[in-house]
């Protein structure tokens, strides 16, 4: 009866260690996978701004207004040129632009074509709405000329066995102005973009901030604020950039960020 009793003890000893063992390990597991959300935001912010032309950049969905496109992703983070007024010279070469994107990306489809030509995922283990597969070559070209047939980077949905084609993106130089920027694509159709009046953590620093602060969705868009919170003030982050969806059905859609 004793043995019997011990052995019971024993039992009952081992299934409450199994709980607190159990538990100890969801716990840190839990706690392990916000440690490193919050670093995964930190470095997502640093390579923003050390980026040359684009870095991931996932914006707020949602309705977009048929007369005013961008409205829906205005900010103090975000820049966009002014939306001329249209005219038949400007949609045609709109068009041109697209049916030219159109050819040149039907070879994409197959995202690893994509990659064996230089375009590489960006930060694939992410989950943003877009993935962009930039080009390095592309990119440095676009500095000096532009050529609809060969976008700065690609745009794929991430889905069970690959990523699905859906647009590209142009980019161009920050010093360009909005007149050189027409040259590319007219303003008349769409508007260009950037990323301006961003705060990162300051590089080797210790000092903590709060996510809440930093990068294209953070509080803080001015210089002096940056600095009082011990931040990283970065005026723009790369140059002008412009998304393009040319399977869509309508030039709005198309055009529309």
């Amino acid at each position: 009866m004793a043995g019997q009793g011990i052995r019971k003890l024993m039992r009952c000893l081992r299934f409450s260690l199994g709980i607190v063992v159990a538990f100890s390990g969801g716990l840190f597991f839990l706690m392990n996978g916000v440690c490193l959300a919050q670093a995964g935001e930190s470095e997502q912010g640093e390579s923003t701004a050390q980026s040359m032309d684009m870095d991931q950049h996932d914006h707020a969905e949602g309705t977009v207004d048929m007369m005013v496109p961008h409205q829906k992703h205005l900010g103090p983070h975000m820049k966009w040129t002014a939306l001329r007024p249209a005219n038949a010279d400007d949609a045609d070469r709109a068009d041109q632009i697209v049916q030219t994107l159109r050819q040149a990306l039907a070879k994409y489809i197959d995202y690893r074509v994509a990659m064996d030509d230089g375009y590489v995922p960006l930060h694939p283990e992410r989950t943003p709405k877009h993935y962009h597969f930039p080009n390095k070559h592309r990119r440095f070209l676009a500095k000096i000329r532009f050529d609809p047939a060969e976008p700065t980077a690609l745009l794929y949905r991430k889905t069970w066995d690959g990523y699905e084609l859906e647009g590209a993106m142009y980019t161009a130089p920050r010093g360009m102005s909005e007149d050189q920027l027409n040259e590319r694509v007219p303003l008349s159709v769409a508007q260009w973009h950037a990323h301006v009046n961003l705060c990162f953590q300051p590089d080797g620093s210790r000092r903590r901030m709060t996510r809440k602060q930093l990068g294209l969705k953070g509080t803080i868009a001015t210089e002096s604020e940056c600095q009082q919170a011990g931040g990283r003030f970065v005026p723009q982050a790369g140059g002008w950039m412009i998304h393009v969806y040319p399977f869509e059905a309508t030039p709005v859609k198309i055009w529309t960020h």
